[in-house]
């Protein structure tokens, strides 16, 4: 999935949010859930990926999230290793967003 909520208003976004994890936790299907939210990221998942500015992206971190479930995304974001988590992540993250802004204003 391509960030599939980036085009939702915030309360539409939360509730396909929780739709999608309650329809995980029915079927225990894979899935690939691409999005440039990191707050997004880390309330769906069980594991986090981060890729360098491209072009040529490789991966540069990786992050077992491991927040109990059931979730809701709105809730989880409120808790303390919902906090860690974010802080853990933008720390490898930060440069490489400021490396493709970089190469935004160059272009």
């Amino acid at each position: 999935m391509d960030e599939p909520f980036s085009a939702l208003d915030v309360q539409t976004r939360q509730l396909m949010e929780n739709e999608l994890l309650g329809l995980w936790a029915e079927k225990k299907k894979a899935v690939l859930f691409i999005t440039h939210d990191l707050d997004e990221a880390i309330a769906l998942s069980d594991r986090v990926v981060c890729l360098s500015a491209g072009p040529g992206s490789h991966p540069i971190g990786e992050f077992a999230i491991d927040l109990p479930r059931p979730r809701d995304v709105a809730e989880v974001r409120a808790t303390p290793r919902f906090v860690e988590l974010h802080q853990a992540i933008w720390s490898v993250l930060r440069e490489e967003v400021l490396a493709g802004y970089r190469q935004q204003l160059a272009a």
